[in-house]
């Protein structure tokens, strides 16, 4: 199977300049961030949150809640920012969330989010950068 060719692409040695040490490890590493570690989880301001790999568009602050995990949260992605995958890593199965422009790790997505989608994006907050109105 060959691998999706991304609209942003960089080499590993680009994506290790434009990037933090721990937003590479995050994006580029599929890490994940300590809970309750990021300044975005508390963040309320009308706005937006966008790939810090690229800067498209991923969530809107209305579609943010507060999930008690220690992430941002979000109900639903802005429609076409972000794709998933099976994640098999650490013994379980998961659904990875990455942006569709890049393909840079974001988090995971949950089917236990309040309604109307009952899903949870649990997004690592230095995967973002947060653009208010």
């Amino acid at each position: 199977m060959r691998a999706k060719a991304f609209e942003v692409t960089h080499s590993d040695e680009e994506w290790r300049r434009l990037l933090t040490p721990e937003q590479y490890r995050v994006m580029r590493g599929h890490g994940t961030e300590p809970p309750g570690s990021c300044a975005l989880n508390s963040e309320k301001r009308p706005g937006v949150f966008v790939c810090a790999g690229c800067g498209q568009k991923l969530f809107a602050s209305t579609r943010k809640f507060e999930s008690g995990t220690g992430w941002p949260s979000f109900n639903d992605p802005i429609e076409g920012a972000v794709e998933t995958s099976e994640d098999k890593s650490f013994g379980m199965v998961r659904t990875e969330v990455h942006c569709s422009r890049c393909g840079s790790h974001l988090g995971h997505v949950f089917p236990d989010g309040p309604p109307p989608s009952h899903l949870r994006y649990c997004i690592n907050g230095v995967a973002m950068n947060f653009l208010p109105e």
